[in-house]
């Protein structure tokens, strides 16, 4: 980088148009969030034929993971409407992913970042997000993302003036940034063919923005929300609605069908695709993919997208592997 600014300064480029490209420059790793392959299952689609089953690999996002869209979307949100300032901390509350993201996204923008996380997320995450300058302040792990969801209002509410609260889960740029962002780049990918589409259910943003804007193109393609199918579970990054705080943006109505997987079930996914594709995915990932396989037995045809939202590091400690 020292090369190139040498380079504008000693050429007849005018003052501000090098500022431009040194920005651009500057904004390099959030450009590259979004436009994420589409993967075939070769191996295991093989023995659902006539069904054909795609991966959306949202780990390819610079920040792992596919919240690294609507991390993004909520901060220029923010920015667009004055709500964040140079002054303020972003602070939200994450079981990990998201977390990751604002961080990323705020070191590479200079923001500060605040995030609350249970005190049972996983060392690689706060590893990751600490990386990236974030401030970690745990919640009590029994009550999982809910504890951490009232925590993070609470900071919100005792000091409006430090911090800039998106609220991923009643925000509705989170899933604004799947309607413009990933639905339409499944519409590409697939040239418009998709049938089926699989996604799981946290915050809900993912499944609401891409479901929206795929029934919006063919009322027909049917949309799947995947949960956990009870309270105990072990699959991060999942909500198991009936038992939890049920985001303000999701959408009831929305899905043809709610499927619930159970943990083993989700994990048994994660080891097949590894063996099977060379694809080492996380176990959410492993949940969305085993209810599509539950339809795919029943079906006759069909272009099936599932999302896997991250890949397998941060899982790679799991007893499960053993």
């Amino acid at each position: 980088m020292v090369r190139l600014i040498q380079v504008y300064a000693m050429s007849a480029v005018p003052e501000r148009q090098v500022d431009i490209e040194l920005a651009e420059i500057g904004q390099s790793v959030i450009r590259l969030i979004g436009n994420t392959p589409l993967i075939k299952l070769r191996r295991i689609s093989r023995q659902v034929w006539p069904v054909d089953i795609y991966a959306k690999a949202e780990w390819y996002n610079p920040g792992g993971s596919v919240k690294d869209r609507a991390a993004l979307n909520m901060i220029r949100q923010g920015e667009k409407t004055g709500q964040l300032t140079r002054d303020k901390i972003i602070l939200d509350a994450t079981s990990g992913n998201t977390g990751v993201a604002y961080a990323m996204i705020g070191a590479a923008l200079g923001y500060r970042v605040r995030l609350v996380m249970p005190e049972n997320v996983g060392e690689f995450i706060k590893l990751k997000a600490r990386a990236f300058g974030a401030d970690i302040v745990a919640s009590d792990a029994v009550e999982s993302s809910d504890g951490a969801i009232r925590k993070a209002r609470e900071l919100a509410k005792n000091h409006p003036g430090r911090y800039f609260y998106p609220d991923q889960y009643n925000n509705d740029a989170n899933w604004l940034a799947h309607y413009h962002g990933t639905g339409q780049e499944i519409l590409r990918q697939t040239h418009g063919r998709v049938t089926h589409f699989y996604a799981g259910l946290g915050t809900s943003g993912t499944f609401t923005g891409v479901g929206r804007r795929l029934k919006e193109y063919n009322r027909n393609i049917q949309l799947f929300s995947v949960q956990p199918d009870s309270a105990l579970h072990g699959i991060e990054g999942l909500k198991h609605l009936e038992s939890a705080m049920v985001p303000g943006i999701y959408d009831p109505d929305l899905a043809d069908q709610n499927i619930g997987v159970d943990t083993e079930e989700a994990q048994n996914a994660v080891k097949r695709v590894a063996k099977e594709e060379g694809l080492f995915i996380g176990i959410s990932s492993g949940a969305v993919l085993a209810a599509a396989l539950q339809k795919a037995a029943e079906v006759r045809d069909g272009i099936f997208v599932v999302i896997f939202p991250d890949g397998g590091a941060r899982y790679s400690d799991q007893r499960f592997w053993e």
